[in-house]
């Protein structure tokens, strides 16, 4: 009876220590495998205390009676937890290698113990901090091999542009902007999606990068200094993009001093022979005395942009002539990035009424600003859109709409109260209904929307979010999705 409860007991510790492993490579790959910032980034650290810490002290002190607690309350928990959410894990090697070495390190710890007959409990932190420090080992050694690989196909294409595109906001939309207009006359690939790491970009090249293509257009991103200059040592762009810089991701970089200098770290390629700045960038700081590649400037040449719910109409001056131009792509804003792809494409040899023609047949990025008719209402897909410029630029284009107003929105991440305050205010101003999502500024929202004009409806649980729509919408209303941050923010 004694050795049936002993390997009960074993069973029930594997499948605990597993479920433990499930969680957290779950919030490791929502946080780029980055333990620390699991740690001292996460916005919801109480989830870290309800199915990790609470459920590792339960089986500590309670030991007999823990399989009751483990089978009928915090397996059910996490499951439904697991349910719930808008982000789930995606099964990639990476994480059946880390599934696969925790138990491996589970079963041999516990069947040592079972052996050795010297453990009153099962130990649980030992097999995960092994296979956590373990597996960032084996990763490692993973990833300089690939990263081998992808700097010796790209190094090998002698006759391929590569391009590479950073900024605080802008860097998706010029990326898909440039493709769609080069690939009239070269052989093109971009980046995938949101696609903008090392590790992603590592993965690209050499799993999509054909080996024919003629222009490679790489986005950029960043979440600490260095990211950046490790992009462009991998790459060896020839043309740099630096868009707009603004106070994303301000939390992680603490000033905009710092997001500058870590966006300038795309100079350090070696080929580069064009830098394109935003003029949101003084040119000082690049202290441009003797610098081996040319920079212009651009975002200023764009003039009278106006943009409606039809599209975007722009001057542009190239030389001593004003151009104008007309994009079905939503958002005035747009008209600077385009103002970079068209001076791009001009390098290239376009002429300026293939270029006019490729805007005029420009397909929106999905989810930014993508206009929808569906059910007899008209969505505005801005879910991708997460800075300041382009949410209000959804609002003005939301407010020119003669119906109900609709938005769907959890405000501004990784940004500043005072620009969530502004949101406030535009929301109280235009719109009929306001759903605000997730956890993270609902408080906030409660205290700044004080006008009597918006039905104000806030939603944690997105799962519910359709029953919402249907209730609180009809026929004939503008629904704008402002921003779809993943309910773990």
């Amino acid at each position: 009876m004694e050795y049936i409860s002993q390997i009960e007991g074993l069973i029930t510790h594997i499948i605990f220590i597993s479920s433990l492993g499930i969680y957290l490579i779950i919030n490791l790959q929502w946080y780029h495998y980055k333990i620390e910032r699991v740690i001292t980034k996460h916005h919801k650290v109480k989830w870290h205390f309800i199915y990790f810490i609470f459920p590792i002290l339960v089986y500590h002190f309670v030991e007999n009676f823990f399989w009751i607690f483990f089978y009928f309350g915090f397996l059910p928990t996490l499951f439904l937890w697991y349910r719930k959410l808008d982000k789930k894990l995606v099964v990639t090697w990476r994480v059946k290698r880390f599934l696969g070495l925790l138990l491996f390190l589970t079963m041999f710890q516990d069947i040592l113990c079972s052996v050795k007959e010297s453990c009153l409990q099962f130990g649980v932190f030992m097999p995960i901090l092994m296979t956590v420090i373990g597996s960032l080992m084996v990763e490692k050694f993973i990833f300089l091999s690939f990263y081998k690989q992808a700097e010796k196909k790209i190094s090998n294409m002698h006759n391929l542009k590569v391009i590479t595109i950073t900024g605080s906001y802008g860097k998706t939309s010029i990326k898909n902007f440039l493709a769609q207009t080069l690939s009239r006359k070269y052989r093109v690939y971009a980046t995938q999606k949101s696609v903008n790491t090392l590790e992603g970009i590592v993965q690209d090249i050499n799993e999509n990068l054909n080996i024919n293509t003629q222009i490679y257009i790489v986005e950029a991103g960043a979440r600490e200094m260095g990211d950046i200059e490790k992009i462009s040592e991998l790459v060896k762009h020839d043309i740099a993009i630096v868009g707009r810089v603004g106070k994303q991701h301000i939390e992680y970089f603490k000033t905009i001093d710092n997001i500058i200098k870590t966006k300038l770290e795309i100079i350090r390629s070696d080929k580069i022979t064009n830098l394109f700045l935003h003029s949101s960038i003084n040119r000082e700081r690049l202290k441009t005395d003797g610098v081996p590649f040319k920079i212009t400037k651009f975002g200023d040449d764009s003039i009278n942009a106006k943009s409606t719910l039809d599209g975007t109409f722009f001057t542009l001056k190239i030389g001593a002539i004003a151009e104008h131009l007309y994009t079905p792509v939503l958002g005035k804003f747009q008209s600077e990035n385009l103002e970079v792809v068209i001076k791009i494409a001009l390098d290239f040899g376009f002429k300026i009424d293939d270029i006019k023609h490729s805007l005029e047949n420009l397909k929106p990025v999905p989810h930014r600003l993508e206009k929808i008719q569906a059910g007899g209402k008209l969505i505005l897909d801005d879910g991708y859109n997460g800075n300041i410029d382009g949410m209000l630029e959804a609002f003005r284009l939301a407010e020119q709409f003669k119906g109900r107003k609709v938005v769907i929105t959890p405000g501004l991440v990784e940004s500043s109260n005072e620009l969530n305050e502004r949101i406030a205010f535009e929301i109280d101003d235009i719109f009929d209904v306001a759903i605000i999502t997730g956890s993270l500024n609902q408080d906030f929202f409660k205290a700044k929307l004080v006008s009597t004009k918006p039905t104000r409806i806030f939603l944690e649980d997105k799962s519910k979010l359709e029953d919402i729509l249907t209730k609180h919408t009809r026929n004939g209303d503008i629904i704008l999705f402002a921003n779809d941050a993943p309910n773990f923010i």
